[in-house]
């Protein structure tokens, strides 16, 4: 299902709609764990993400991993420079650093499985297939799309 398809389905419910960074709505470069503030920004992502921000049915979430921790300062500075519509509450910044061996997919499964699901939408936007797999596997209630539904 497309993006646009999901929204128009589900208009007259309340969605929330949680966004992963890497690879999303920030160039993603493989092994370089640190200096956030370097990574590109994917700008018509972001501008679509933010039209999507102003309509009243919609909450914005960003649900992201760092390594570590103070890749949460890190990430919340770039946030605030090119997608402050995300607002400071609704953003779920991980960290692996505080959960040692855990996986980024059950991280964000735990966190997915945590919140309350009462009488609105969940949708997850992330480019991994694995995460997107073990939710799929476990969390069947959450609709889930690839970050490609950005570009469509």
């Amino acid at each position: 299902m497309k993006l646009e398809e999901v929204l128009d389905k589900y208009k007259d419910k309340n969605i929330e709609l949680y966004v992963d960074m890497d690879g999303v709505i920030a160039d993603y470069i493989v092994g370089e764990a640190s200096h956030y503030d370097n990574k590109r920004p994917l700008y018509s992502s972001i501008k679509k993400l933010e039209e999507i921000s102003n309509m009243p049915n919609i909450e914005m979430h960003i649900l992201s991993i760092t390594r570590m921790t103070i890749g949460r300062d890190e990430k919340n500075i770039w946030l605030d420079k090119y997608a402050s519509f995300f607002k400071k509450d609704n953003r779920h910044i991980i960290s692996k650093e505080e959960n040692p061996g855990e996986s980024s997919s059950n991280l964000k499964l735990k966190f997915l499985d945590s919140i309350d699901k009462n009488d609105k939408v969940i949708v997850l936007i992330d480019d991994d297939p694995k995460i997107l797999h073990a939710i799929k596997d476990h969390l069947d209630e959450i609709i889930l799309l690839k970050d490609t539904c950005l570009v469509d």
